[in-house]
Formats: structure tokens, C-alpha cells, sequence
């Protein structure tokens, strides 16, 4: 299936068929590499390349009673193949084809979600571009600080992304490692040559040393790599969820026809999907907590961190590939309200400039604890009554006596809060 933007659905990597066609591929590449070495005849070869679809529910009905999934999979194969199926799993352990499957399978899944980042980040950056110097209030504390430009949230954001794509990146490299070595690690019934030509015809680099598994600080790389950028995917939908608020009003989500916000209250406009991101990102990182978990296993393996990884790795997986793209299709439709920006801006009278009058007090030449103290006071004084902070600094002595009127004026332009904007942008011009 392929979903909107045009890539395979996570889940089909998930699927049973694809688990058992991985599978398979590694214990036919097996046989030919042990071919290779003289042990198995090429005609068994040639009838084990063979098309075959391994029946899920055969699987399962031969696993009732084996109680084992690997020996399932492998009597249900012979059923098909025949006698050239006893070359299958020469000399290895459940976990060498396991493992290396699964190494494939994620690496597989991460290629997924580097393409739904990529396009993410492409909407990010020309929105950010866009919006380079639509200014709009900066806030800390979620109080009211100084002018900034949506443009510059933006970018911010698309920075953070750059960072958790190099992380996936990294994570890709570290997981995407293949592992044939026999039940302890030792090679004794299989030669490095096996897992060799088997990793080399994966995509995969065997692991320069491994127990009866793959070491699975290797899964926590990848887990981490994800949380993380779920955790930043939250970020940027908590600060749309709050910028969406009635009272602020300067971002929305998209909201379709026909959508409705509540069941009680027809006149709602809900973040619900920045919501979801934030709800799913929570996931995340519950789900690279259990994978940390797995990297302590009993000596050479122990099998308690297969039930957890048969849920987290394509939990995790598809999670983060949904969320990316449900962030994705809220910044394709973000309402942006530049008017209310603006009313924001300017709905306290001039006081977010107080910082650029302390500076011009300051480079009149006084000390900047007394400068400090006089701004504070017009402040204070124009927050509490409501008046024009710039009125009561024109009529402080203090003040006028030592700025020209020109250069108070000053303190009150944006200009010197987007100078620097096209400055920062250079620093992620895209070709």
C-alpha cells in the first residue's frame, strides 16, 4: 500500500509476510554461502531460490505445538521446498537468522522515516523562509519578553531536526549489522565466511564480535534516536497547542470542513492533532526505557528481551513515522494569524522594548543598576495602570533628560530586532 506521500506503509515491514520473506532470505543466503564453500550442492540451491510464500497461519499452527517460532517457520518451509530445506540453519543458532533479519527490517523501517522527515523538514524550511521577518511576540516564562519573528521559531525548529536526522542516521548505521556466529558467538559450526557473504548481500556489516546475540545497546541507539525526535516533535506541538489558545490566538492547526470540535460546544477549534504528537511522544520514550532494559541480558543471552522488542521495535517504528507525517500535514495547513501577531505585540503598551531603553540609558553613560531601576519603574507602572510605556518614559526626567527624543523614539522600532534575521537564515541556505 502506499499512503500520501507516496512511500510504502511502515506497517508492511511489520507484517508477517515480510518478517517470514526476510527470514527466508537469510537462510537461503545461507545455503549459498555454505555452497560456496563446497558443502552444499548448487542444484539444492537453485530449488531453494525458488519463489516461495511462507503461510503465516501455518506458521502458527505448526508453533502451537513446537512452542517455537524459528522451528515453525523452518518445518513450514520444508513442507514447501522439500528435501533442499535441510540445508537451511546449517550450524546456527535461532538468533544469527533472527538478529540479521531484523537488522534488516529496521533498517528498512528507518529509511521510511528519514523520507517522511526529509519531506517535514522541506515544508519546515519554506514556511520558516516564508515567515522569515513576520514578527510576533517572544515569550519566556510564557510571559511577554522581547519581538522575535515566526520565521526564526521556525528555523529553530527545522535545526532541531537536522539534529535528530544525523541521530537517525548514526542509529541506522548502528543497527544495520548482521550477525551469523553460532550459539555463543565462537563461529564453531558456522565460519565467519557464512555471516560474511550473508551480511554482504544484506546491505549489513557483520558484527566484529557477538554472544549468541547482537548486542542491544545497538536497539537502545535506535529507540533513543526516536524518542528524541519525538520529544521534539512535542515541543513544537505544545507551542502551537499554546499558541492556539482563545487568548492568544496566533497559530492553528488546520481544521477541515466538516470537522467538529466538541460535542457540546459547537463553536470549538481544537489542537487535537498537536495533541496526538504529544500523547504518542510520551510512547517514545516509555518504549526506549524498555529497550535500555534489554541491554542486561544473562551471560552469553537469555530470551527476555524478545517479547519486549516484538512490541517496541514496530511500535516505535510506525509511532514515529505517523507522527512526523501528522506533524507534517499540520504545518502544511498551519493557520498563521499575523494580524493578532501584531495585537499582541502591541497590547502592552511598548513594554517589550524596555530592554533596548535600558541599553540606550546605559550607553548615555549611566550605571546600569540605576538605569535598571528607572526602566523598572515606568514598567511596573505601565503594567499595573494599563498606560503607554513609552508616554511615561517621555515624561521621566530621567530619561528624556538624558536620550534626545530621536534616539528614544528608537528603543521603539522592530528594526533592531530583525536585523539579524537574514544573518541566522545564511546559516541554512539549501541548494
Amino acid at each position: 500500500m502506499i499512503d500520501r506521500y507516496g512511500y510504502p506503509e511502515m506497517k508492511a515491514i511489520w507484517s508477517d509476510e515480510h518478517r517470514f520473506e526476510t527470514w527466508l532470505k537469510v537462510e537461503v543466503l545461507s545455503a549459498e554461502a555454505w555452497s560456496l564453500l563446497g558443502r552444499v550442492p548448487k542444484a539444492d540451491i537453485d530449488a531453494l531460490k525458488v519463489p516461495v510464500k511462507v503461510d503465516p497461519k501455518r506458521v502458527a499452527e505448526i508453533e502451537r505445538v513446537t512452542n517455537h517460532d524459528v522451528i515453525a517457520f523452518l518445518t513450514a518451509v520444508s513442507e514447501i521446498v522439500g528435501e533442499p530445506a535441510k540445508h537451511l540453519h546449517l550450524g546456527m543458532t535461532s538468533s544469527d537468522m533472527l538478529d540479521t533479519a531484523m537488522a534488516v527490517n529496521m533498517a528498512e523501517a528507518v529509511d521510511i522515516i528519514l523520507r517522511s522527515l526529509d519531506t517535514l523538514m522541506d515544508v519546515l524550511y519554506r514556511t520558516a523562509v516564508e515567515n522569515k521577518k513576520t514578527l510576533m511576540m517572544g515569550r519566556t516564562h510564557g510571559i511577554h519578553a522581547e519581538p522575535t519573528t515566526l520565521g526564526l521559531k521556525l528555523i529553530n525548529w527545522y535545526s532541531e531536526l537536522e539534529r535528530a536526522r544525523e541521530r537517525l542516521v548514526s542509529a541506522r548505521h548502528e543497527i544495520a549489522v548482521g550477525k551469523v556466529s553460532g550459539p555463543v558467538g565462537t563461529y564453531a559450526g558456522v565460519p565467519p565466511a557464512v555471516e560474511e557473504h550473508i551480511c554482504a548481500k544484506l546491505g549489513l556489516k557483520p558484527a566484529n564480535v557477538s554472544s549468541q546475540v547482537i548486542q542491544r545497546d545497538r536497539y537502545a541507539a535506535l529507540t533513543g534516536s526516536l524518542a528524541l525526535l519525538g520529544s521534539s516533535l512535542e515541543k513544537f506541538a505544545t507551542t502551537i497547542r499554546t499558541l492556539q489558545r482563545t487568548e492568544i490566538s496566533e497559530l492553528m492547526e488546520p481544521f477541515g470542513k466538516g470537522q467538529k470540535g466538541s460535542s457540546a460546544m459547537p463553536h470549538k477549534k481544537n489542537p487535537i492533532t498537536c495533541e496526538r504528537v504529544c500523547g504518542m511522544a510520551r510512547l517514545l520514550r516509555s518504549n526506549h526505557l524498555a529497550a535500555m532494559e534489554d541491554i542486561a541480558l544473562w551471560d552469553e543471552r537469555d530470551i527476555s528481551h524478545s517479547s519486549v522488542e516484538r512490541v517496541i521495535m514496530p511500535d516505535s517504528t510506525i509511532l514515529a513515522d505517523y507522527i512526523i507525517r501528522k506533524f507534517t500535514w499540520i504545518m502544511e495547513g498551519l493557520v498563521i494569524r499575523k494580524d493578532r501577531m501584531l495585537k499582541n505585540l502591541e497590547s502592552t503598551g511598548g513594554l517589550v522594548f524596555s530592554g533596548t531603553v535600558l541599553l540606550k540609558l546605559i550607553d548615555s553613560g549611566m550605571i546600569r543598576d540605576d538605569a535598571y531601576a528607572i526602566v523598572q519603574k515606568n514598567a511596573m507602572k505601565a503594567w499595573d495602570e494599563g498606560t503607554s510605556f513609552i508616554e511615561l518614559c517621555r515624561k521621566d526626567p530621567e530619561i528624556s533628560g538624558r536620550l534626545a527624543k530621536e534616539d528614544l523614539e528608537e528603543c521603539f522600532s522592530y528594526d533592531r530586532h530583525t536585523a539579524y534575521v537574514d544573518e541566522v537564515f545564511s546559516r541554512f541556505e539549501r541548494k
